[in-house]
Parts: C-alpha cells; sequence; structure tokens
C-alpha cells in the first residue's frame, strides 16, 4: 500500500474543495472519499488504487434514512448497508432493496459498507484486480486479456471490446429496478442524476465508471414514492450461498390487477458491466397475463442481445431461469 494523507473536513463544502483538486474521478484519482472503505481499502492494499489523500465523510451529517414530503425515501450517502436493510419503512415499502442488500457480502461488511460506497464498488474481474496483468479499466489502452482468457464471471450485457467486467452490486440492482435517483454535490453546485444513467458502459472508456467529476460528493439517493400492492423479488443465484459475488440475479417489481401484470420492473445484476435494467422484458410483463408463457417472452427478451466469451455462455440460459424463477416468485407471494 502506498502512503497516503487522511483528511478529515469539518464540513461537506470542505470535503468537496478537496477531492476538486484531484486529477480525476476515476482510478488512479488523487483524492478519495472514505465512507466504509470496504472496497476502497482492499484496492490499496492490492495498489490497484493509490490515492494520495483520503477524505473522510463519516463525520458529515449523510447518514441518515428520511421519509420525502409525497412519500418517497431518502437514503443518506453514508447510511450503513445494515441499516437500510432493516429499516422498518424499507422492509416494507421496497422489500426488493432490503432482500438484495441481505443477500450481498457478509454481516460485518453490511456493517461497515454505505450507500454511495455500494455505488461506487468496483468490478471482481481477476485481471482489474492483478497489478501484474494488463486492464484497461485500470490502465486505459494496455488491453483487456478477460476477453480471451478467465472470464467466467463475466458481463455478457453492455460489454464492448475494451472491456467485459461485470458490475458486482446487489444493492445497485435493486435501486435500478426500483428507479431510484442519484444527487451529487459538486464544486459545480448539486444536480440529480436517474439512476439507469449513473453508471457508464465500458464503449471506449473502460476506466470511466460513473458520470461523477473532480470534486463530485453522493449526497443521497432518493426512492419515489412506492407502488401501492406491488410485488417485489430479488432472486441471486451464485456458486455457494454464503459471501459470493452473483452470476446471475434479478430485481422485480410488479403490479398484478385481476391476473394480468399492469406494471413491470426488471433488472439484472451478475450479467451487465452496469446494473442492468431491462425495459424489453418490462415491455413484455406489460399488460400481459402473469403465467408461463409471459415470463418465458420476458426471459428471452431480457437476453436477446446477450454476448457471451470463451467460458460463460452458460450466463444466457441461467439469468433467464433466474428471470423466469423471479418472476414466479413475485406472483405467487
Amino acid at each position: 500500500m502506498h502512503t497516503f494523507e487522511f483528511i478529515r473536513p469539518a464540513d461537506q463544502a470542505g470535503a468537496i474543495a478537496t477531492a476538486a483538486q484531484s486529477k480525476t474521478a476515476q482510478q488512479g484519482a488523487d483524492v478519495r472519499f472514505l465512507g466504509g472503505g470496504t472496497t476502497l481499502i482492499d484496492l490499496m492494499k492490492l495498489n490497484v488504487e493509490t490515492p494520495a489523500r483520503l477524505v473522510d465523510i463519516n463525520r458529515l451529517p449523510l447518514g441518515k434514512i428520511e421519509e420525502t414530503r409525497d412519500g418517497g425515501l431518502q437514503i443518506g450517502a453514508t447510511v450503513r448497508n445494515s441499516d437500510l436493510a432493516y429499516h422498518e419503512q424499507v422492509q416494507r415499502d421496497y422489500s426488493v432493496l432490503s432482500q438484495a442488500i441481505l443477500q450481498g457480502a457478509s454481516a460485518q461488511i453490511r456493517n461497515m459498507a454505505t450507500t454511495a460506497g455500494n455505488l461506487l464498488q468496483r468490478t471482481r474481474c481477476v485481471y482489474f484486480r492483478d497489478t501484474a496483468m494488463a486492464c484497461n479499466k485500470r490502465e486505459p489502452g494496455s488491453g483487456c486479456p478477460a476477453i480471451t482468457g478467465h472470464n467466467r464471471t463475466l458481463a455478457i450485457l453492455g460489454a464492448s471490446e475494451h472491456c467485459i467486467a461485470t458490475n458486482p452490486s446487489d444493492m445497485c440492482v435493486a435501486l435500478a429496478a426500483l428507479e431510484a435517483s442519484v444527487h451529487i454535490q459538486g464544486a459545480k453546485g448539486s444536480r440529480e442524476v436517474a439512476f439507469g444513467d449513473f453508471h457508464l458502459l465500458p464503449g471506449d472508456t473502460p476506466h470511466r465508471e460513473t458520470v461523477l467529476e473532480p470534486g463530485d460528493l453522493i449526497t443521497h439517493v432518493m426512492l419515489p414514492p412506492p407502488i401501492a400492492g406491488s410485488k417485489q423479488v430479488y432472486l441471486k443465484l451464485r456458486d455457494r450461498a454464503s459471501y459470493e459475488f452473483a452470476l446471475a440475479s434479478a430485481a422485480v417489481v410488479l403490479t398484478i390487477v385481476s391476473g394480468k401484470i399492469t406494471r413491470a420492473r426488471i433488472a439484472l445484476g451478475g450479467v451487465g458491466t452496469k446494473p442492468w435494467r431491462s425495459p424489453e422484458a418490462e415491455a413484455a410483463l406489460t399488460g400481459n397475463p402473469a403465467n408461463e408463457g409471459t415470463f418465458r417472452q420476458a426471459a428471452d427478451a431480457a437476453l436477446r442481445h446477450a454476448k457471451p466469451q470463451t467460458e460463460n455462455k452458460f450466463k444466457i440460459e441461467l439469468a433467464k431461469r433466474c428471470v423466469m424463477h423471479s418472476l414466479r416468485m413475485a406472483t405467487t407471494s
């Protein structure tokens, strides 16, 4: 691990001003915000992340969960995953989010990990985490050995010729299905970003993972008012039941009236380069009966544009079955 300066700002403005001095908001940045540090510190130990300064934001007033005037929910950047998962209103109105968080990591990590940190969680691709190997995400232009190498766990949706790394988050899949928004404060002021626009596809610039710019601080995440009577399920398929990342997962939020699906939100995890919302699957479900034929059409639609690599073609069928089974669970709950 490289040496670094530890800074504890007195207020939000001080944190932003310090971080704005960074050359880039992406990997290799001079400055990093420190919340739980459950991913950042690991990457610093591996010399994948080498910030010169860490800005501790844990004492800033960003740790509350509050109901909004319109009945939605505001989740502070430093709210711990465990507190969010067990929050009464989350369990009642946004159960897919609670389910997703509780299926991620371990209890100890959930007690430390934060909302904003989860949004910025970086890939588990073995080439990214090994500085002896080339990686376009870590060193732009160096190549992507995963394309012809070990790629069993990597992405089949949203990949490019420069990167096929998978987004590892469970929580973000649920947030995508819930149509959350991310609120950001930066040197140029504040802005709100729809959750689906927050993470970037790798394209030609896989080192840019989000829309954040130098100095940008995530202050909170907003959830819209809950849909009355919605059925919510998060299903995660993995190699083992404990402390493992998804090979495929699905977050489902459905409204069903008289046996017909009137509203559907579907997001996939473990298969995309970002949390993968599927408007194709949603369109296949909406207005149709809640039965096996409809579920199969939705699953096929969700994976229609999948492009597997040498070791992960199995993910196509696995993800389809994940979508179908999550829909069954939602409609029978």
